[in-house]
């Protein structure tokens, strides 16, 4: 059965905005996050009844990943992540670096039985890292949290903003989510949505550069290296055939793209594999394509996932524009949608961070297997 074939029926990952609350001021914020929870967020209640919803998608069940904002402004995280559980998710929390970020806190996730935390670091030192969360103090808060994580056996992946401010100091964060212990290390690409809009992209030249750097930090799982993806940085995928294609002497499989460490699960990508709910119930592609296709408290989440048109057009790359329409890597890659459509308008459009260009005009769909 295919990649696209398996999406089309449910997403691989769920994020859930279970609140907006946060007290940090994060220049790339996508949800703009404030410090009270907003009185229209999805109660308890309601949190509840979405879980089910989503467990009628069926097997393979997707990954929950509740995020915000800071889920730990949530009273009712614990009862949510123990819903969650009960129904058979696998389940992630997203954690903001803030004093609610205690050895406690972290050793009733562990308890709670979620599969892994995620942290931020965008700079290796305190004061680059600070600059860009707001808040002084958030970079030994995080590495604390790391601690206390590897100490409580609980997994953790760290995420790095990429952008014009940051990317002079990648090489030196690799080193230090290293060192941390951390199981994986997220580079998000900057979409410029939210309060992102103050900072400035890479350019597709630099980004094509850092993706051939990252394509070789990897090696294979469970070899004690450090497994490094990418967040709206699908080009990833294309980098890392092309490198295996010149180290085989022949044109590698499409099919390989969903394999290896350095890289996501083929055609993964907003609204593809990806379904995001908002803090109020907005059915969205992902958080950083926040087009709404319906409300979960009106509408049938499962229906809209499989049937809206913004969801079926995403999930069909031969629909879209310029070059990631007629690039034979569009299935396995496809661009960032959410890209697309903070820079031009048009979510089907192309991706401006991809420096590639087509082999074959209208070429064949690389990936579809």
């Amino acid at each position: 059965m295919s990649h696209q074939f398996i999406y089309e029926q449910r997403p691989l990952r769920v994020y859930w905005e279970i609140t907006r609350a946060c007290d940090l001021a994060c220049r790339h914020c996508r949800a703009e996050a404030v410090p009270d929870p907003d009185p229209a967020e999805l109660t308890t209640a309601e949190g509840r009844l979405l879980l089910e919803r989503l467990a009628a998608f069926g097997e393979p069940l997707a990954h929950v990943v509740l995020t915000g904002g800071d889920p730990l402004k949530r009273r009712d995280l614990f009862e949510l992540i123990a819903a969650a559980r009960a129904l058979g998710f696998g389940v992630s929390v997203a954690p903001s670096a803030t004093p609610l970020l205690t050895p406690d806190a972290l050793r009733r996730l562990r308890a709670a039985g979620i599969d892994a935390i995620s942290l931020s670091v965008d700079g290796a030192t305190a004061e680059r890292h600070d600059a860009i969360r707001g808040i002084p103090g958030t970079y030994a808060r995080t590495l604390e949290a790391a601690r206390s994580a590897r100490e409580t056996s609980l997994p953790f992946q760290v995420n790095t903003l990429v952008c014009g401010e940051t990317i002079h100091d990648l090489a030196a964060v690799h080193d230090q989510v290293a060192a941390m212990g951390a199981a994986r290390w997220s580079l998000f690409f900057l979409v410029t949505v939210g309060r992102g809009e103050v900072l400035q992209p890479v350019s597709a030249e630099r980004a094509e550069a850092l993706l051939r750097w990252v394509a070789g930090l990897s090696g294979p799982p469970g070899r004690g290296r450090l497994v490094v993806t990418t967040t709206e940085a699908p080009q990833l995928r294309r980098v890392i055939m092309e490198r295996r294609r010149d180290a085989q002497g022949t044109a590698a499989p499409a099919a390989s793209a969903s394999g290896g460490s350095a890289h996501h699960g083929a055609g993964i990508r907003d609204g593809n594999g990806i379904l995001f709910i908002s803090h109020t119930g907005e059915i969205c592609p992902s958080g950083f394509l926040e087009i709404s296709t319906g409300n979960v408290r009106r509408d049938d989440v499962v229906e809209i996932y499989r049937t809206s048109t913004w969801f079926r057009e995403l999930r069909d790359p031969r629909a879209f524009g310029g070059r990631c329409g007629r690039c034979e890597y569009r299935w396995v890659c496809g661009g960032s949608r959410a890209r697309a459509f903070a820079t031009s308008g048009d979510p089907l459009g192309g991706d401006p961070l991809c420096v590639y260009e087509p082999l074959v005009p209208g070429a064949a769909h690389c990936g579809n297997v």
